[in-house]
């Protein structure tokens, strides 16, 4: 078997990726090590991306949480330039890790050039490209079609690929009664091959001849929710755990076949059934490391759904999921342009953030404490520099309070110098501390 990053940790190697990672992450390598040994952790890490500028990272439950940009052209819009932007601004704001969707032409040149562009981990979901090259007709799909599209991104230095493996015949019947049916682009075109022909899902009938393909790169599974929930009238039906099921299954055989498997999850759940759904897929899949799409905890508000999914995001972290896919505000309504992605990006580094919080990870908490240090002395470049969006902290106070005197005032517009409870609160402590000293000396008289 080639070397890869499960196997070098399961014969006990401690690997470069490995040690870059734990420093990172500020654990130990020997942890490192362990978890990847275990399935629970994964270092979406090609070795012809290490090649380029790839700096490595890890996605698991004993690290930090993380967090998952969409960008890629569209049959209808944008091109090479403009997905680089965004690459530029998702990369800028803090994603971990970056998915090419592209499903328009050019793909080929495009993802060459984010790969060679980013030194975050790049993830596709090879069906679209072969798609594109098959001129939309996926009946005319054949199962080398698809093992000759995995291998060629992999040449190319993809470091993850979501693949819909879990999506088999004998469960398609359960979603016939679903409000939005199958929603998943890759789970929606499997489903329609295998009713042209009448035969099973040929990624799950191939399973291994793709492991063996990514074991010589090193590509990490993420392995499909074809099934996944379009509507939380949906959530958490047979047909969800039905697929959850096989990929449980998937799960095993990958990591027994010398790959990185991680698992991909919902999509639309309402905020009560977050944490069942964290855990039961812990159970399944044995630990390995759950990315979640949102999930979006109501489906009302088109146009906001970063923040309806960044809620439940947040659940799902402090749950257990170890990465979050952010959702932009056109999340159902179009291509993300480039403010979209940077919407998207924020939103979601605030929810890993607050799940590292409430997750008790070490030090996860101090860049909050350093911020209310700063807000409470009236520090606003302090302020601006902990922010997650510095430009656009200072903005919001420059808008009514421009002036450079205004970054030493113990006030903002909101509630000016004669209401704001923080300035009433240092003269509070200040007729307090001289009171004390007035105490202390009339018992000294």
């Amino acid at each position: 078997m080639s070397e890869t990053q499960i196997l070098a940790a399961r014969a006990g190697t401690i690997t470069p990726e490995m040690e870059f990672v734990a420093e990172r992450e500020n654990l130990t390598p020997e942890l490192i090590r362990d978890e990847v040994a275990a399935g629970r952790m994964v270092i979406p890490a090609n070795t012809e991306h290490l090649k380029q500028r790839l700096e490595p990272m890890c996605i698991g439950i004993a690290a930090k949480c993380k967090i998952n940009a969409n960008i890629g052209n569209s049959a209808v819009t944008s091109d090479a330039e403009g997905e680089l932007e965004k690459l530029h601004t998702a990369v800028h704001h803090g994603a971990d890790t970056v998915m090419d969707l592209s499903t328009g032409k050019d793909i080929d040149n495009i993802r060459k050039r984010i790969i060679e562009m980013s030194p975050v981990p790049i993830g596709t979901v090879p069906i679209y490209q072969m798609l594109e090259e098959l001129g939309g007709n996926i009946e005319d799909m054949r199962p080398q079609h698809f093992l000759d599209m995995v291998e060629h991104q992999a040449k190319q230095g993809v470091d993850y690929m979501t693949i819909h493996c879990g999506v088999l015949m004998e469960h398609l019947h359960l979603t016939t009664r679903r409000v939005t049916g199958i929603v998943s682009r890759g789970g929606s075109l499997i489903a329609k091959w295998m009713m042209s022909h009448r035969k099973q899902n040929p990624l799950y009938d191939h399973f291994d001849d793709l492991c063996d393909i990514m074991r010589q790169y090193d590509v990490t599974w993420s392995l499909g929710d074809g099934m996944r929930p379009g509507s939380i009238a949906d959530a958490s039906d047979d047909a969800q755990f039905a697929e959850l099921e096989v990929l449980g299954e998937l799960t095993r055989r990958g990591q027994d076949n010398g790959t990185q498997v991680m698992v991909e999850g919902p999509g639309h759940i309402p905020m009560h059934q977050i944490e069942m759904n964290i855990k039961k897929q812990i159970e399944i899949c044995n630990g390995a490391p759950f990315y979640v799409l949102g999930p979006l905890v109501t489906d009302v508000a088109p146009g906001y759904d970063h923040i309806t999914s960044a809620i439940g995001a947040a659940m799902a972290g402090w749950h257990g999921a170890a990465m979050l896919c952010y959702v932009t505000p056109k999340e159902h309504l179009g291509l993300p342009n480039n403010d979209d992605v940077k919407q998207g990006v924020i939103a979601y580094k605030i929810s890993a953030h607050a799940a590292d919080v409430a997750r008790g990870r070490a030090g996860a908490q101090d860049r909050d404490d350093a911020l209310s240090k700063a807000r409470f002395t009236f520090d606003w470049n302090e302020q601006f520099r902990l922010s997650l969006d510095p430009e656009t902290a200072q903005a919001y106070h420059d808008e009514t309070l421009p002036q450079d005197t205004f970054k030493s005032a113990h006030f903002c517009s909101m509630c000016g110098p004669k209401y704001c409870s923080m300035k009433i609160t240092e003269d509070i402590r200040k007729m307090a501390a001289e009171n004390e000293l007035v105490a202390i000396d009339t018992k000294s008289e």
